[in-house]
């Protein structure tokens, strides 16, 4: 069938009624430079059987991670109940996109309520909304809000934050009159300067980019002394079932990415975007809020309960241009929570640090091999490798089944011969074994040749 909805004269019709004389004269303004002069490079058509057989050749060549994936940074391989799966794909909730008549189903509206309610658990906040984008524009959006709040326009970030984060942050304040600088890092932690009056918030990762537990209590003090606002964004947001809620050491927003708890590595989404806070920010908090109430008759109803979107407040109160929410990958976090529950999530918690911690005393012992950071870590750690050899190290191990981590230079070039390795409860004890015996074979190999 074709996939052209319109016909020859469709395309004649409207080209007659906007006034122009061929599809080339839409394309003017762009510069010839800038335009593809030459069809497009496509094979033959093929009939759907064949077509079928190509995809799944295709597919085929993508690796399945299974246990051997030792890379996280943002993205974690946990274990999904196949529950999950089969909610999220029923036919009500299969969109990715928010209904902009919510009010019309209270299984959705019910579903996002239940959704904040977990992340405020979680975080320790008073108010979580709908969920955005990712880890990114919540972090990008966590610093509007306190810049609006304080009427401030500086903001400091942490260089421990994920360096994807912090693009994003980049992009998407450039065009704003907020100012961004970042703090630098020692022995992998952030490094706090003295405050002026001037500063809006200060964001760091906890656990940081290279898995250290920064001194949360520590920071939330420093920074609030100065007048300004504590954001504490997270990587693997497992470690809150773990680690101390950041609103209980003094956070006034958390934010970060809920892939971790229930969504697949999906070659690097859709994810889901969290953003909570405590009372006194809500209404700067971006996207919309769910809320319950009762009609007359005393029944429980759920509706939107705060949309601080252009769309529905004057434009320059507004706190973002968020529109979607992410409902579906919202949904499979919802469901994933309330099918592990608090004594499941602390398992994968616990599983996920026994595991680490277990991967970076085998590889540690290696010679020529050494962790990089003494500070604490959660399920994330840098290995220095051999000098110049961490590209060759990870290729070695592709060779062998094993996604051996990720390498640090492009970010962190003073960390060029380092790896950020990352196990989950998925890592098991065998698999751990297997790469520390692969290193030790790549140690022998080349210490045969002279190279080591």
């Amino acid at each position: 069938m074709s996939y052209l909805p319109h016909t020859a004269d469709d395309r004649s019709h409207m080209l007659q009624t906007i006034g122009a004389a061929s599809v080339e004269d839409l394309l003017q303004p762009i510069p010839e430079r800038l335009r593809l002069l030459r069809p497009l490079k496509l094979p033959e058509a093929q009939n759907e059987y064949d077509l079928l057989q190509h995809m799944k050749a295709l597919a085929a060549a993508n690796t399945d991670v299974g246990a051997n994936i030792f890379v996280g940074g943002g993205a974690y391989n946990h274990f999904i109940p196949a529950v999950t799966e089969m909610v999220t794909s029923r036919s009500e909730f299969l969109t990715a996109y928010t209904p902009y008549q919510a009010e019309a189903s209270q299984g959705t509206l019910q579903t996002i309520f239940e959704y904040q309610t977990m992340i405020c658990r979680l975080t320790g906040m008073d108010v979580a909304n709908a969920s955005v984008y990712d880890g990114g524009t919540a972090a990008a959006d966590a610093l509007i809000m306190a810049a609006n709040k304080t009427r401030r326009r500086l903001v400091y970030v942490s260089q421990a934050v994920n360096p994807q984060v912090r693009q994003v942050i980049a992009t998407y304040l450039a065009g704003s009159d907020i100012e961004v600088r970042e703090l630098p890092i020692e022995q992998g932690m952030t490094v706090l300067p003295e405050l002026t009056k001037e500063v809006a918030a200060v964001m760091v990762q906890i656990p940081n980019f290279f898995g250290i537990v920064e001194d949360g209590p520590s920071f939330c003090a420093k920074v609030r002394e100065a007048g300004a606002l504590p954001i504490v964004a997270v990587g693997d947001a497992v470690s809150l079932a773990m680690l101390e809620a950041p609103a209980n050491y003094g956070a006034a927003i958390c934010c970060g990415d809920a892939q971790a708890l229930g969504l697949p590595l999906s070659f690097g989404g859709p994810y889901c975007g969290f953003l909570a806070c405590k009372q006194e920010l809500m209404r700067n908090i971006p996207g919309r809020l769910v809320g319950i109430t009762e009609d007359r008759h005393g029944k429980r109803g759920y509706c939107l309960t705060l949309q601080a979107r252009e769309q529905h407040i004057r434009r320059e109160k507004a706190a973002s241009n968020i529109c979607s929410n992410q409902g579906l990958c919202a949904l499979a976090v919802t469901v994933y929570l309330s099918l592990v529950g608090p004594k499941g999530l602390q398992q994968v918690a616990r599983g996920s640090k026994l595991a680490a911690d277990a991967l970076k005393k085998a590889l540690g012992a290696i010679d020529g091999f050494s962790v990089e950071f003494a500070a604490p870590t959660f399920n994330e750690f840098v290995l220095r490798c051999p000098k110049g050899r961490a590209g060759e190290i990870l290729d070695y191990l592709a060779q062998h089944g094993i996604i051996g981590g990720c390498a640090l230079g492009q970010d962190y070039p003073e960390l060029s011969d380092c790896l950020l390795l990352c196990c989950t409860e998925l890592t098991k004890p065998e698999a751990v074994e297997r790469y520390a015996a692969l290193l030790r074979s790549w140690v022998s190999e080349n210490a045969q040749e002279g190279k080591a």
